[in-house]
């Protein structure tokens, strides 16, 4: 999908009830009913957007910004959309974020199991710098902690323009061996 087809924008309270149906659909254990809203209108670390077209929610993603670090606490978009970039947009929306919110590195757990969601993240800058075992707490399953460079070094800025100019062009994104040349 073109990234002139939808509009990124922060998330409200009012955004919650859609937000609840991406996660319901993306998650065998979703957040428990009460966690968005908290992170919504509680939560001065959180920060949560949204990838909009024509007033319907597509995906959404959010971070907390807690010292120098911005953690990804999540990321979905609606399952009949997935493989068409949003997540990649979304990661790099977030990315800009933890910028903003003046970010040195950003973070982020995953399920070993998610191979995908593993390689798009190390073509986004993520290496792997820990696991948490038994994190998932239904499967037993381990998480790996992955971690960014720092968010201004160029190499790091290269990496994520090359997946916008990507993205922006609804084509695919480069193989690794692309992205691995940035960072040389």
């Amino acid at each position: 999908m073109r990234r002139d087809e939808y509009q990124m924008r922060s998330l409200t309270i009012g955004d919650l009830p859609l937000m609840r149906a991406i996660e319901e659909a993306s998650f065998s254990t979703p957040w428990p009913g009460n966690a968005y809203e908290s992170e919504l209108t509680t939560n001065r670390l959180a920060r949560y957007v949204g990838a909009w077209r024509r007033g319907k929610l597509l995906g959404f993603g959010g971070i907390w910004l807690m010292m120098d670090e911005a953690h990804v606490t999540t990321i979905a978009v609606v399952p009949a959309l997935r493989g068409e970039g949003l997540g990649t947009a979304l990661m790099l929306e977030l990315l800009q974020e933890a910028r903003r919110g003046d970010a040195r590195v950003a973070t982020l757990d995953v399920r070993v199991s998610n191979v995908s969601a593993q390689r798009l993240y190390a073509r986004l800058g993520f290496s792997e710098a820990g696991r948490r075992v038994r994190y998932y707490e239904e499967t037993g399953e381990d998480a790996i902690i992955m971690t960014t460079a720092e968010l201004h070094d160029p190499q790091q800025q290269a990496r994520e323009s090359l997946a916008r100019a990507a993205t922006d062009a609804d084509e695919p994104l480069p193989n690794q061996e692309a992205f691995d040349v940035l960072a040389r």
